[in-house]
């Protein structure tokens, strides 16, 4: 029912090494260079990107554990659930970074 866990696997592993690191950085405290000007918003973008992830794995573990179809479904409504939270979160920050003043230019010396 829930095709090749494979397919699941490397679709979990490539959304871990491309998702994960840089909003668990910007929760540590690095800011990256291309978005030291938009701070304000910061942390509430790293949530949001964690919440996609959190979706990513909601709907992706059940199908790799092979559970029933009503698992899945349920899943798969919590998923949908922490992707409406990321959606939230980022309009949150993009509210909170439009009413904010800019930083001015930051070069790569002082980061």
């Amino acid at each position: 029912m829930n095709g090749n866990p494979l397919y699941h696997w490397v679709a979990l592993a490539v959304s871990t090494a491309l998702m994960l690191p840089l909003p668990v950085a910007i929760l540590a405290g690095w800011t990256p260079l291309w978005m030291r000007r938009r701070q304000a918003g910061m942390r509430l973008r790293a949530y949001g990107v964690l919440c996609v992830y959190a979706f990513m794995l909601a709907n992706g573990v059940p199908r790799i554990a092979d559970a029933s179809f009503e698992t899945v479904m349920i899943c798969m409504n919590i998923g949908i659930g922490f992707m409406a939270a990321g959606a939230v979160l980022f309009l949150l920050s993009a509210r909170k970074d439009s009413g904010a003043r800019t930083v001015g230019s930051v070069g790569p010396w002082e980061g």
